[in-house]
């Protein structure tokens, strides 16, 4: 069975090693069919403390690391802003070595 991969935004990263992710989804109402949007919190194992409070990230399921603990940070999950990114800097560095 593959594991599960979520996306979602840090909200504390007090602890050591851990951060906390809020991952939102959006479910239909069965009546109403209205959209609404639910979250849930996750707690998620980041070995480099690199991730700080309101990033993006992505989450991979793993084994248990402690008693809450069952997630590991893949990275940034900004995937638009971290592409357009390399490749400015790329056509940056390319135009100013070139001449």
């Amino acid at each position: 069975m593959p594991k599960r991969i979520l996306q979602g935004v840090v909200v504390s990263d007090s602890c050591d090693k851990t951060v906390i992710v809020r991952v939102e989804r959006r479910i239909m109402h069965p009546l109403y069919k209205k959209f609404m949007s639910r979250s849930k919190k996750y707690a998620a194992h980041d070995e480099e403390n690199r991730c700080r409070t309101g990033e993006a990230v992505r989450i991979e399921e793993s084994r248990p690391i402690s008693k809450r603990k069952h997630w590991v940070v893949l990275g940034r999950g900004d995937t638009a802003g971290s592409g357009a990114a390399p490749a400015a800097s790329e056509t940056a560095s390319g135009t100013g070595s070139a001449p």
